[in-house]
Protein backbone atom coordinates (compact mmCIF):
# COMPACT_ATOMS: atom_id res chain seq x y z
CA UNK A 1 0.00 0.00 0.00
CA UNK A 2 0.97 3.28 -0.67
CA UNK A 3 1.24 6.18 2.31
CA UNK A 4 -2.10 7.32 0.75
CA UNK A 5 -3.82 4.43 0.54
CA UNK A 6 -2.97 3.53 4.26
CA UNK A 7 -4.56 6.88 5.33
CA UNK A 8 -7.65 6.75 3.57
CA UNK A 9 -7.98 2.95 4.33
CA UNK A 10 -7.09 4.02 8.40
CA UNK A 11 -10.10 6.93 7.45
CA UNK A 12 -13.12 4.39 5.37
CA UNK A 13 -11.96 1.73 7.86
CA UNK A 14 -11.46 2.05 11.22
CA UNK A 15 -13.24 4.17 14.21
CA UNK A 16 -13.18 7.22 14.11
CA UNK A 17 -11.92 7.43 17.64
CA UNK A 18 -8.50 6.14 16.47
CA UNK A 19 -6.91 9.70 16.70
CA UNK A 20 -3.34 11.26 15.40
CA UNK A 21 -1.32 13.62 17.16
CA UNK A 22 -0.61 15.50 14.25
CA UNK A 23 -3.26 17.04 11.09
CA UNK A 24 -1.76 14.49 8.64
CA UNK A 25 -1.07 11.12 10.12
CA UNK A 26 2.46 9.93 10.57
CA UNK A 27 2.79 6.24 8.39
CA UNK A 28 5.59 4.62 10.30
CA UNK A 29 7.10 1.39 8.13
CA UNK A 30 10.27 0.39 10.31
CA UNK A 31 12.53 1.15 13.32
CA UNK A 32 15.61 0.66 14.73
CA UNK A 33 16.92 0.92 17.87
CA UNK A 34 16.24 5.05 18.56
CA UNK A 35 14.95 5.53 15.64
CA UNK A 36 11.36 5.07 13.39
CA UNK A 37 11.09 5.77 9.40
CA UNK A 38 8.39 6.80 8.05
CA UNK A 39 7.13 6.04 4.18
CA UNK A 40 8.66 8.66 2.54
CA UNK A 41 12.44 7.74 3.80
CA UNK A 42 12.52 10.26 6.65
CA UNK A 43 13.84 9.22 9.83
CA UNK A 44 12.98 10.12 13.47
CA UNK A 45 14.68 10.41 16.59
CA UNK A 46 12.26 8.25 19.14
CA UNK A 47 11.75 10.17 22.35
CA UNK A 48 8.26 8.67 23.42
CA UNK A 49 8.85 5.18 22.73
CA UNK A 50 5.24 4.19 21.81
CA UNK A 51 3.84 5.08 24.73
CA UNK A 52 6.60 4.14 27.04
CA UNK A 53 6.62 0.50 25.44
CA UNK A 54 9.80 0.38 23.45
CA UNK A 55 12.25 0.18 26.93
CA UNK A 56 15.13 -1.16 25.24
CA UNK A 57 14.74 0.16 22.02
CA UNK A 58 13.36 -0.69 18.91
CA UNK A 59 13.43 -4.18 17.48
CA UNK A 60 16.10 -4.72 19.70
CA UNK A 61 18.90 -7.52 18.63
CA UNK A 62 18.27 -9.51 21.90
CA UNK A 63 14.61 -9.73 21.93
CA UNK A 64 14.68 -10.20 18.75
CA UNK A 65 15.95 -13.09 18.40
CA UNK A 66 14.95 -14.70 21.43
CA UNK A 67 11.41 -14.22 20.05
CA UNK A 68 12.32 -15.99 16.48
CA UNK A 69 13.60 -19.06 18.20
CA UNK A 70 10.15 -19.08 20.04
CA UNK A 71 8.12 -18.66 16.94
CA UNK A 72 9.87 -21.50 15.52
CA UNK A 73 9.57 -23.77 19.02
CA UNK A 74 6.38 -23.35 20.60
CA UNK A 75 3.97 -20.16 19.26
CA UNK A 76 1.18 -20.45 21.13
CA UNK A 77 -0.59 -22.34 24.17
CA UNK A 78 -3.73 -20.94 26.79
CA UNK A 79 -3.19 -21.00 30.32
CA UNK A 80 -4.66 -24.62 30.52
CA UNK A 81 -1.50 -25.55 29.78
CA UNK A 82 1.93 -24.92 31.26
CA UNK A 83 4.91 -23.41 29.26
CA UNK A 84 8.57 -22.70 30.09
CA UNK A 85 8.39 -18.78 28.63
CA UNK A 86 5.66 -18.13 31.21
CA UNK A 87 7.00 -20.06 34.47
CA UNK A 88 10.03 -18.56 33.73
CA UNK A 89 8.69 -14.89 33.53
CA UNK A 90 6.54 -16.00 36.51
CA UNK A 91 9.93 -16.72 38.35
CA UNK A 92 12.04 -13.88 37.43
CA UNK A 93 8.92 -11.51 38.29
CA UNK A 94 8.61 -13.02 41.73
CA UNK A 95 12.65 -12.78 42.37
CA UNK A 96 12.08 -8.92 41.55
CA UNK A 97 8.91 -8.47 43.52
CA UNK A 98 8.42 -5.48 46.32
CA UNK A 99 8.49 -8.43 48.62
CA UNK A 100 8.52 -12.31 48.82
CA UNK A 101 6.24 -14.71 47.40
CA UNK A 102 4.51 -13.00 45.00
CA UNK A 103 2.37 -14.38 42.27
CA UNK A 104 1.55 -13.37 39.04
CA UNK A 105 -1.26 -13.46 36.47
CA UNK A 106 -0.53 -12.71 32.46
CA UNK A 107 -2.93 -10.64 30.60
CA UNK A 108 -3.04 -9.13 27.07
CA UNK A 109 -2.67 -5.26 28.11
CA UNK A 110 -2.74 -2.60 31.21
CA UNK A 111 -6.43 -2.34 31.00
CA UNK A 112 -6.82 -6.23 31.52
CA UNK A 113 -3.98 -6.24 34.74
CA UNK A 114 -6.04 -3.36 36.07
CA UNK A 115 -9.29 -5.30 35.81
CA UNK A 116 -7.30 -8.18 37.52
CA UNK A 117 -6.10 -6.07 40.46
CA UNK A 118 -9.42 -4.20 41.05
CA UNK A 119 -10.74 -8.12 41.26
CA UNK A 120 -8.16 -9.31 43.20
CA UNK A 121 -8.49 -6.61 45.72
CA UNK A 122 -12.30 -7.20 45.82
CA UNK A 123 -12.23 -10.75 46.29
CA UNK A 124 -9.09 -10.01 48.93
CA UNK A 125 -11.46 -7.88 51.07
CA UNK A 126 -15.09 -8.41 50.38
CA UNK A 127 -15.66 -4.72 49.87
CA UNK A 128 -16.40 -3.04 46.44
CA UNK A 129 -15.73 0.42 46.43
CA UNK A 130 -12.14 1.33 45.25
CA UNK A 131 -10.74 4.67 45.40
CA UNK A 132 -9.01 6.34 42.26
CA UNK A 133 -7.02 10.00 41.50
CA UNK A 134 -8.06 12.64 39.45
CA UNK A 135 -5.94 13.11 36.37
CA UNK A 136 -5.50 8.96 36.40
CA UNK A 137 -6.18 7.14 33.11
CA UNK A 138 -6.36 3.32 34.04
CA UNK A 139 -7.60 1.62 30.50
CA UNK A 140 -9.96 1.55 28.04
CA UNK A 141 -12.85 -1.20 29.37
CA UNK A 142 -16.04 -0.31 31.48
CA UNK A 143 -13.76 -0.73 34.54
CA UNK A 144 -10.70 0.99 34.24
CA UNK A 145 -12.56 4.06 32.16
CA UNK A 146 -14.53 4.37 35.78
CA UNK A 147 -11.30 4.36 37.61
CA UNK A 148 -10.04 7.13 35.05
CA UNK A 149 -10.09 10.54 36.65
CA UNK A 150 -10.03 12.39 32.99
CA UNK A 151 -13.37 12.88 30.98
CA UNK A 152 -11.37 13.02 27.89
CA UNK A 153 -11.39 9.16 28.34
CA UNK A 154 -14.71 7.92 29.73
CA UNK A 155 -16.42 6.96 27.42
CA UNK A 156 -20.42 6.26 27.05
CA UNK A 157 -22.61 6.00 29.54
CA UNK A 158 -21.59 2.00 30.58
CA UNK A 159 -19.12 3.05 33.04
CA UNK A 160 -18.90 0.93 36.08
CA UNK A 161 -20.06 2.09 39.21
CA UNK A 162 -17.76 1.22 42.82
CA UNK A 163 -15.21 4.02 41.98
CA UNK A 164 -14.32 7.33 44.21
CA UNK A 165 -11.94 9.76 42.92
CA UNK A 166 -9.54 11.59 45.54
CA UNK A 167 -7.35 14.78 44.80
CA UNK A 168 -3.93 13.53 43.17
CA UNK A 169 -0.89 15.71 44.22
CA UNK A 170 -0.57 18.06 41.28
CA UNK A 171 1.44 20.88 43.03
CA UNK A 172 1.75 23.02 39.85
CA UNK A 173 -1.77 23.59 39.54
CA UNK A 174 -3.19 22.58 43.37
CA UNK A 175 -6.27 21.94 44.03
CA UNK A 176 -6.63 23.72 47.21
CA UNK A 177 -4.28 27.07 46.27
CA UNK A 178 -1.25 25.46 48.26
CA UNK A 179 2.18 25.40 47.99
CA UNK A 180 4.44 22.54 49.00
CA UNK A 181 5.83 21.45 51.48
CA UNK A 182 3.94 24.73 53.33
CA UNK A 183 0.64 22.30 52.40
CA UNK A 184 1.44 19.67 54.64
CA UNK A 185 0.43 17.48 52.05
CA UNK A 186 -3.74 18.14 52.13
CA UNK A 187 -4.14 16.84 49.23
CA UNK A 188 -2.93 13.33 50.51
CA UNK A 189 -4.43 13.57 54.16
CA UNK A 190 -7.95 14.74 52.29
CA UNK A 191 -8.27 10.82 51.43
CA UNK A 192 -9.66 10.41 55.13
CA UNK A 193 -12.32 12.49 54.93
CA UNK A 194 -13.15 11.34 51.38
CA UNK A 195 -13.70 7.76 52.33
CA UNK A 196 -15.66 8.97 55.13
CA UNK A 197 -17.99 10.59 53.47
CA UNK A 198 -18.40 8.91 49.96
CA UNK A 199 -17.48 5.52 50.90
CA UNK A 200 -19.44 2.93 53.37
CA UNK A 201 -16.35 3.04 54.80
CA UNK A 202 -14.99 -0.49 54.21
CA UNK A 203 -12.93 0.33 50.66
CA UNK A 204 -11.23 -2.82 48.49
CA UNK A 205 -8.68 -0.41 47.52
CA UNK A 206 -6.55 2.30 45.89
CA UNK A 207 -5.57 2.12 42.10
CA UNK A 208 -2.93 4.92 41.40
CA UNK A 209 0.06 5.44 39.04
CA UNK A 210 3.20 6.45 40.75
CA UNK A 211 3.66 8.90 38.30
CA UNK A 212 0.29 10.23 35.93
CA UNK A 213 1.00 9.40 32.27
CA UNK A 214 -1.92 10.57 30.11
CA UNK A 215 -2.53 13.04 33.06
CA UNK A 216 0.79 14.73 32.44
CA UNK A 217 3.39 13.13 33.86
CA UNK A 218 2.36 14.61 37.39
CA UNK A 219 4.39 13.50 39.58
CA UNK A 220 4.05 13.19 43.42
CA UNK A 221 5.86 14.22 46.26
CA UNK A 222 8.10 11.77 47.95
CA UNK A 223 5.08 11.96 51.04
CA UNK A 224 2.33 11.65 49.06
CA UNK A 225 1.64 7.89 48.79
CA UNK A 226 3.17 7.12 52.52
CA UNK A 227 0.45 9.17 53.39
CA UNK A 228 -2.42 7.54 51.36
CA UNK A 229 -1.14 3.81 51.92
CA UNK A 230 -1.23 4.27 55.23
CA UNK A 231 -5.05 5.96 54.96
CA UNK A 232 -5.95 3.44 52.52
CA UNK A 233 -4.76 0.34 54.78
CA UNK A 234 -6.51 2.38 57.69
CA UNK A 235 -9.92 1.22 56.10
CA UNK A 236 -8.83 -2.37 54.94
CA UNK A 237 -7.86 -1.42 51.32
CA UNK A 238 -4.86 -2.80 49.63
CA UNK A 239 -2.83 -0.93 47.50
CA UNK A 240 -2.35 -1.06 43.72
CA UNK A 241 0.02 0.78 42.14
CA UNK A 242 -0.61 0.68 38.30
CA UNK A 243 3.10 0.96 36.59
CA UNK A 244 2.23 0.04 33.21
CA UNK A 245 3.92 2.76 32.36
CA UNK A 246 6.71 3.26 35.43
CA UNK A 247 8.13 -0.12 35.98
CA UNK A 248 11.17 -1.54 34.87
CA UNK A 249 13.36 0.93 35.90
CA UNK A 250 11.57 3.62 33.91
CA UNK A 251 12.00 6.31 36.85
CA UNK A 252 15.34 5.44 37.43
CA UNK A 253 17.54 3.12 40.01
CA UNK A 254 14.38 1.05 41.08
CA UNK A 255 12.55 -1.40 39.67
CA UNK A 256 9.07 0.23 40.56
CA UNK A 257 7.86 3.14 40.33
CA UNK A 258 6.46 3.19 43.80
CA UNK A 259 9.76 2.41 44.98
CA UNK A 260 10.86 5.95 44.50
CA UNK A 261 8.45 7.10 47.60
CA UNK A 262 9.61 4.17 49.93
CA UNK A 263 5.58 2.29 49.23
CA UNK A 264 5.49 -0.93 49.03
CA UNK A 265 2.29 -2.17 47.38
CA UNK A 266 0.24 -4.91 47.55
CA UNK A 267 -0.46 -5.13 44.06
CA UNK A 268 1.65 -4.23 41.13
CA UNK A 269 0.43 -4.28 37.35
CA UNK A 270 2.53 -3.32 34.41
CA UNK A 271 2.28 -3.87 30.67
CA UNK A 272 3.78 -1.60 27.40
CA UNK A 273 7.60 -1.71 28.54
CA UNK A 274 7.65 -5.35 30.13
CA UNK A 275 7.48 -6.79 26.08
CA UNK A 276 9.63 -3.99 24.25
CA UNK A 277 5.98 -3.68 22.33
CA UNK A 278 4.70 -6.66 21.90
CA UNK A 279 0.62 -7.39 23.80
CA UNK A 280 1.47 -8.25 27.59
CA UNK A 281 -0.09 -7.37 30.81
CA UNK A 282 0.97 -8.64 34.09
CA UNK A 283 -1.06 -8.29 37.57
CA UNK A 284 1.58 -9.27 40.66
CA UNK A 285 -0.05 -9.45 43.97
CA UNK A 286 1.33 -10.98 47.45
CA UNK A 287 0.20 -14.26 48.22
CA UNK A 288 -2.51 -14.22 50.02
CA UNK A 289 -4.18 -11.66 47.93
CA UNK A 290 -3.26 -13.73 44.82
CA UNK A 291 -5.13 -16.56 46.43
CA UNK A 292 -8.27 -14.95 47.51
CA UNK A 293 -9.81 -15.27 43.87
CA UNK A 294 -11.18 -19.30 44.58
CA UNK A 295 -12.82 -19.11 41.08
CA UNK A 296 -11.59 -20.05 38.34
CA UNK A 297 -9.86 -17.90 35.40
CA UNK A 298 -8.42 -18.45 32.19
CA UNK A 299 -6.77 -15.93 29.42
CA UNK A 300 -6.67 -17.59 25.73
CA UNK A 301 -3.46 -15.23 24.88
CA UNK A 302 -1.92 -14.02 28.01
CA UNK A 303 0.69 -15.45 29.41
CA UNK A 304 1.55 -16.85 26.10
CA UNK A 305 5.02 -18.09 24.28
CA UNK A 306 6.07 -15.43 22.58
CA UNK A 307 5.20 -12.35 24.66
CA UNK A 308 6.43 -13.81 27.46
CA UNK A 309 9.99 -14.83 25.88
CA UNK A 310 9.95 -11.01 24.98
CA UNK A 311 9.58 -9.96 28.32
CA UNK A 312 11.95 -12.13 30.07
CA UNK A 313 14.54 -11.08 27.20
CA UNK A 314 13.63 -7.45 28.29
CA UNK A 315 14.00 -8.01 31.79
CA UNK A 316 17.18 -9.92 31.34
CA UNK A 317 18.88 -7.41 29.37
CA UNK A 318 17.47 -4.31 31.87
CA UNK A 319 18.79 -5.89 34.77
CA UNK A 320 22.63 -7.29 33.03
CA UNK A 321 22.49 -4.03 31.32
CA UNK A 322 21.84 -1.59 34.61
CA UNK A 323 19.28 0.39 32.63
CA UNK A 324 17.52 1.57 35.07
CA UNK A 325 20.56 3.02 36.37
CA UNK A 326 21.56 4.79 33.15
CA UNK A 327 17.31 6.16 33.31
CA UNK A 328 18.97 7.57 36.44
CA UNK A 329 21.73 9.44 35.17
CA UNK A 330 20.31 10.56 31.70
CA UNK A 331 17.33 11.67 32.73
CA UNK A 332 19.09 13.78 35.16
CA UNK A 333 21.12 15.07 32.17
CA UNK A 334 17.56 15.46 30.34
CA UNK A 335 15.97 17.07 33.30
CA UNK A 336 18.99 19.60 33.28
CA UNK A 337 18.57 21.01 29.69
CA UNK A 338 15.02 20.90 29.69
CA UNK A 339 15.28 23.31 32.75
CA UNK A 340 18.04 25.49 31.03
CA UNK A 341 14.71 25.14 28.17
CA UNK A 342 12.50 26.82 30.74
CA UNK A 343 14.39 29.42 30.77
CA UNK A 344 14.82 30.44 27.58
CA UNK A 345 11.14 29.61 26.70
CA UNK A 346 8.52 31.79 28.64
CA UNK A 347 5.97 28.76 26.65
CA UNK A 348 7.05 26.34 28.93
CA UNK A 349 5.53 26.35 32.78
CA UNK A 350 6.55 23.56 34.59
CA UNK A 351 9.24 20.54 34.41
CA UNK A 352 8.70 16.90 36.22
CA UNK A 353 9.20 13.80 36.54
CA UNK A 354 11.38 11.40 37.38
CA UNK A 355 14.13 9.31 35.18
CA UNK A 356 13.55 8.73 31.79
CA UNK A 357 10.23 9.82 32.11
CA UNK A 358 9.91 13.71 31.68
CA UNK A 359 7.36 16.32 30.87
CA UNK A 360 6.60 20.15 30.42
CA UNK A 361 3.33 21.89 30.65
CA UNK A 362 2.92 24.76 28.63
CA UNK A 363 1.34 27.42 29.41
CA UNK A 364 0.19 31.13 27.87
CA UNK A 365 0.95 33.11 31.20
CA UNK A 366 3.47 31.71 33.93
CA UNK A 367 1.05 33.97 36.48
CA UNK A 368 -2.19 32.76 35.39
CA UNK A 369 -1.07 29.22 34.37
CA UNK A 370 -3.61 29.33 31.88
CA UNK A 371 -2.86 26.28 29.16
CA UNK A 372 -1.71 26.41 26.03
CA UNK A 373 -3.49 24.03 23.96
CA UNK A 374 -3.30 25.45 20.50
CA UNK A 375 0.76 26.17 21.11
CA UNK A 376 1.01 22.42 22.04
CA UNK A 377 -0.31 21.49 19.04
CA UNK A 378 2.27 23.55 17.14
CA UNK A 379 4.67 22.36 18.86
CA UNK A 380 3.91 18.97 18.51
CA UNK A 381 4.00 19.79 14.64
CA UNK A 382 7.06 21.63 14.79
CA UNK A 383 8.40 18.77 16.57
CA UNK A 384 7.67 16.37 13.07
CA UNK A 385 9.31 18.75 10.87
CA UNK A 386 12.42 18.93 12.73
CA UNK A 387 12.15 14.85 13.09
CA UNK A 388 10.92 13.98 16.12
CA UNK A 389 8.65 12.12 18.02
CA UNK A 390 7.49 13.02 21.58
CA UNK A 391 3.82 12.11 22.99
CA UNK A 392 0.57 14.59 24.46
CA UNK A 393 -1.48 14.56 27.49
CA UNK A 394 -2.81 16.44 30.07
CA UNK A 395 -6.12 17.02 31.45
CA UNK A 396 -5.88 20.22 28.72
CA UNK A 397 -3.81 18.86 26.58
CA UNK A 398 -1.10 20.95 26.81
CA UNK A 399 2.00 18.76 28.57
CA UNK A 400 4.81 16.92 26.36
CA UNK A 401 5.64 13.69 27.23
CA UNK A 402 9.21 12.85 27.07
CA UNK A 403 10.04 9.11 27.30
CA UNK A 404 13.30 7.25 25.22
CA UNK A 405 14.03 4.02 25.45
CA UNK A 406 15.98 3.23 28.40
CA UNK A 407 19.26 2.51 26.52
CA UNK A 408 19.93 6.11 25.26
CA UNK A 409 23.16 8.21 25.65
CA UNK A 410 24.08 11.67 25.99
CA UNK A 411 24.23 12.27 22.38
CA UNK A 412 20.86 11.25 21.75
CA UNK A 413 19.62 13.62 24.84
CA UNK A 414 21.70 16.71 23.01
CA UNK A 415 20.25 15.77 19.85
CA UNK A 416 16.62 15.68 21.33
CA UNK A 417 17.32 19.19 23.06
CA UNK A 418 18.49 20.53 20.35
CA UNK A 419 15.54 19.77 17.85
CA UNK A 420 13.10 20.49 20.88
CA UNK A 421 14.24 23.47 21.06
CA UNK A 422 13.73 24.54 17.41
CA UNK A 423 10.49 23.20 17.88
CA UNK A 424 9.35 25.24 20.51
CA UNK A 425 11.42 28.36 18.79
CA UNK A 426 8.99 27.55 15.69
CA UNK A 427 5.77 27.11 17.57
CA UNK A 428 6.41 30.20 19.32
CA UNK A 429 7.23 32.04 16.02
CA UNK A 430 4.34 30.70 14.05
Amino acid sequence: MTKEEIILAQQDCLFPCVFHYYGEPLVLVRAKDQYVWDADGNEYLDFFGGILTVSVGHCNDRVNAAVHKQLDTLQHASTVFATEPQAALARTISSIAPGPGWKSFFTNSGTEANETAVMAARCYTGSDEMIALRYSYHGRSALTMAGTGNATWRIGPALQAGFVHAHNAYCYRCSFGLTYPNCELRCATDLDELIRTSTNGRIAGLIAEPIQGVGGFITPPREYFGIVAEIVRKYGGVVISDEVQTAWGRTGDRMWGMAQYGVVPDVITSAKGLANGLPIGLTSARAEIADSIKKLSISTFGGGPIATTAAKAVLDLIVEEKLSSNAAVMGTYLREGLLVLQEKHPLIGDVRGMGLMQAVELVRDRKTKEPATAETVRVMEAARDQRLLIGRGGLSGNCLRISPPLNIMRGDVDSFLDRFDRSLTVAALS
